[in-house]
């Protein structure tokens, strides 16, 4: 497998982890002499390799009875280069396994066993991602315990294991729990109906009657609480102020401003000398009237047509 496309597929099972199982940065990788080992005859760049695999910061860690097996092969000549490594760059994780109860380590099965999973109900409590290089304990975790990401180097590469069957059932279960949850809180927060409220109200009502109560009929119309009015969704009424008046209201108007003309031209027609009435009747009336003059030239005509009609009565016989 290529290396960009296995890092992908590494990427997307520690986001799975974390999304699912609540893992959290830095990881805690737990290993055991085995990997130590087999990294350092590699001469792999530990911690490096771990952060790109992981795809996050990591603490290496080992167990008491990890370091007691690599001390008691002290002698070997590749050994020393590993307990060296372990006591300067590897966090010691205590298993409880001290030598005053133990005179011999026990065997790293049953020691990471204990770490993992100290309440032994095949659970991994502390989140820890386990590095082991021996089979048949990462099988035993594997089988074993749930939601355990595995490590182990085959030929200077380091390898991470696919989700285990324990894992995906894991992780089923709890979809499936958060969904019954989510119904059953969906079905308690559900609205009460108006037809059952109003039946409780009758029952409440009809014990009161029979106790006898007569004022208990107030009380329980001040206690019931009041409906809260639905909001009426659907198409909104237009502005009334952008929209125009109605023709009925257009032709009313019409016809009113029409009778008030005609009964403006009536009125001048019953009351023609007005205008001809002396000053006093405006003075009277509260108004100043205004009086029209002529103008000259239909002064001077007027004055001709006069002379003009003298002469014709003073010529006749």
């Amino acid at each position: 497998m290529p290396r960009a496309k296995r890092s992908k597929q590494y990427k997307r099972l520690m986001n799975q982890y974390e999304i699912n199982f609540g893992f959290r940065e830095p990881y805690q990788v737990l290993c055991d002499s085995q990997f130590l080992e087999a990294a350092i005859r590699s001469k792999m760049d530990i911690d490096h390799i771990l952060k790109a695999t992981l795809h996050g910061s990591t603490k290496l860690l080992i167990t008491q009875c990890s370091m007691r097996w690599l001390y008691a092969r002290k002698d070997e000549p590749s050994i020393k280069a590993v307990i060296e490594f372990a006591k300067e760059k590897v966090e010691r994780r205590r298993c409880g396994h001290h030598p005053s109860d133990y005179t011999e380590p026990l065997q790293e099965i049953e020691c990471l066993h204990s770490v993992v999973d100290p309440a032994k109900n095949g659970v991994n409590k502390h989140r820890y991602v386990c590095a082991i290089n021996d089979d048949e304990l990462r099988a035993s975790l594997r089988n074993g315990i749930q939601v355990v990401p595995l490590l182990y180097i085959r030929r200077s590469v380091l390898i991470m294991e696919p989700a285990s069957a324990t894992t995906t059932k894991a992780r089923s279960r709890d979809e499936k729990a958060k969904f019954t949850a989510e119904l059953k809180s969906s079905a308690v927060k559900r609205k009460r109906q108006p037809e059952d409220t109003d039946d409780e109200d009758d029952a409440g009502a009809g014990a009161r009657a029979e106790n006898g109560a007569g004022k208990e009929k107030t009380e329980q119309t001040q206690t019931k609480p009041e409906k809260k009015k639905k909001k009426a969704y659907g198409r909104k009424e237009p502005n009334p102020l952008s929209v125009k008046k109605k023709k009925k209201e257009e032709g009313l108007e019409r016809i009113a401003k029409k009778a008030a003309e005609t009964s403006g031209v009536d009125e001048a027609e019953q009351k023609p000398d007005t205008e001809a009435q002396p000053e006093t009747t405006g003075e009277a009336s509260g108004r100043k009237r205004r009086r029209k003059h002529k103008s000259k030239a239909a002064a001077s005509t007027a004055e001709q047509d006069g002379d003009n009609l003298a002469e014709t009565v003073a010529g006749d016989p």
